[in-house]
């Protein structure tokens, strides 16, 4: 829930967020809604949210390995990290899962593991 008391929600079915103010059916596509893709105008199982008190919306995008960052009513959203295919680099991800800020706006992502054997 952010500030203006929306709630918002991730779709990874639909690739995209949604939000709407408690009690009101009417829901807005606030990110996403472009069919499953890679570019900067769509997600790929976008799975937690995060929205900070400028009402920037951040997404963590798992099958594009990276975390997406929205202004309110963008067209286009912007790569904070990753997105450039599961390496090994410190700048990328592996399926992102989770993110938080902390007090200083300090971005934690938590990505999936996987072990080879």
């Amino acid at each position: 829930m952010d500030t203006n008391t929306f709630i918002y929600v991730s779709d990874y079915v639909k690739n995209e967020v949604r939000r709407w103010k408690e009690g009101d059916e009417r829901r807005t596509i606030v990110t996403g809604g472009n069919g499953q893709g890679n570019h900067l105008n769509q997600l790929n199982y976008p799975t937690f949210i995060f929205v900070d008190e400028d009402s920037f919306l951040y997404v963590s995008d798992r099958n594009n390995n990276r975390v997406m960052k929205w202004r309110k009513n963008a067209k286009e959203g912007i790569v904070v990290v990753g997105g450039n295919d599961q390496t090994k680099e410190l700048n990328q991800l592996h399926y992102p899962n989770g993110l938080s800020f902390d007090d200083e706006e300090n971005l934690y992502v938590m990505i999936l593991i996987t072990i080879e054997y």
